[in-house]
C-alpha cells in the first residue's frame, strides 16, 4: 500500500506532494514501484490545524477521482468520518482506512452499502489527540481485545471477515517501546483471523530504537517491513514502495529456497 498525503502538514513529507501535479507524479512513481493499493488520506493523524469534513473531501475526491482514472490498483481512503468514505467510494476508493476504530456510527454502515473493505484500527484515546502517557495493563491482549470487538462490529454491520483488515495502530496512544512490542508479536493480532495491515513506514517508534531521525529511518523501515512480512500482514503501508516491494520478494524467494531443502 503507498501513501499518498493530501495535507500540507504530513509529518513525513511535509506537503512535498501537496501540489496536484506532485501528487499525481508520486502516484505515478508508487504504481511504477509496485504498489497494489493507493491509500489517499486527506487530514494527519497527529494534532495541528482543523480541517472541517468539507475541506477533507475536497481535498481527497479529486486525487481518487484522477487515480481512478489513470490507474488499474485497489484504491483507500484514509478517514475516519463516514461522509467523506461515501464520497470516496463513489468517486472509485474500495478501502476506508480508519484510524479511530470506527468512532462515526456510521462508518461501517456505509462501507456496507458500497461493498467496500475497512481497516479496524487501535487508538487508545481519537486522532489529532496529544496522548503523551498512555498507560496499559497488557497492551498486547488490550489492543487485540480492542480489534476483536471493532471486527464484530464490522461483521454485524454486513462485512465479510475478508473484508475486515486489523491495524496495531503503532505510536498511536502508544510509547515507542510499545509500537516496538506489538511489531515484534504482530502474530497476536494474526491469530484473530482477519488479515493485519502494517503501519510502520518511518514512525516515530523506529527513531526511538534506532536513534535516526525523519529522513534517516530508511533501514529501520526495512527491517520493520520484514518482521511484519514474516509475520505474516497482509498489507504493508509504505512510503518506499520499491524498498517494501524487494524485501517482502526476498523473504519470499527464501522461503521457496528453504522449502526446497526440506
Amino acid at each position: 500500500m503507498g501513501i499518498l498525503n493530501r495535507t500540507p502538514d504530513s509529518f513525513y513529507d511535509a506537503g512535498s506532494y501537496w501540489g496536484f501535479d506532485d501528487f499525481l507524479r508520486k502516484a505515478d512513481r508508487l504504481v511504477g514501484d509496485g504498489a497494489d493499493i493507493l491509500d489517499v488520506g486527506g487530514v494527519k493523524a497527529a494534532p495541528g490545524s482543523e480541517v472541517s469534513a468539507a475541506e477533507e473531501a475536497d481535498r481527497v475526491l479529486p486525487g481518487l477521482e484522477a487515480l481512478a482514472q489513470r490507474f488499474d490498483v485497489a484504491l483507500s481512503v484514509d478517514t475516519w468520518r463516514a461522509s467523506v468514505a461515501r464520497a470516496a467510494y463513489e468517486a472509485g476508493a474500495v478501502l476506508g482506512n480508519d484510524i479511530s476504530g470506527f468512532a462515526d456510527p456510521d462508518f461501517l454502515l456505509v462501507a456496507a452499502e458500497a461493498g467496500a473493505s475497512v481497516v479496524a484500527c487501535h487508538v487508545r484515546l481519537a486522532p489529532r489527540l496529544d496522548d503523551p502517557d498512555p498507560v496499559y495493563r497488557d497492551l498486547a491482549g488490550e489492543v487485540a481485545g480492542y480489534l476483536s470487538e471493532r471486527a464484530g462490529w464490522a461483521l454485524h454491520a454486513g462485512l465479510r471477515r475478508s473484508q475486515i483488515l486489523l491495524d496495531a495502530g503503532l505510536d498511536l496512544g502508544k510509547r515507542p517501546e510499545g509500537s516496538a512490542t506489538l511489531l515484534r508479536d504482530g502474530r497476536v493480532l494474526g491469530d484473530l483471523g482477519y488479515p493485519v495491515l502494517l503501519s510502520a513506514s518511518n514512525k516515530g517508534f523506529l527513531g526511538w530504537l534506532c536513534g535516526r531521525e525523519i529522513g534517516e529511518r530508511s533501514a529501520a523501515t526495512a527491517a520493520a517491513h520484514a518482521v511484519g512480512a514474516l509475520g505474516g500482514c497482509a498489507v504493508i503501508r509504505a512510503h518506499d514502495v520499491l524498498q517494501t516491494r524487494r524485501v517482502v520478494e526476498a523473504i519470499c524467494a527464501l522461503r521457496r529456497h528453504r522449502r526446497q531443502f526440506e
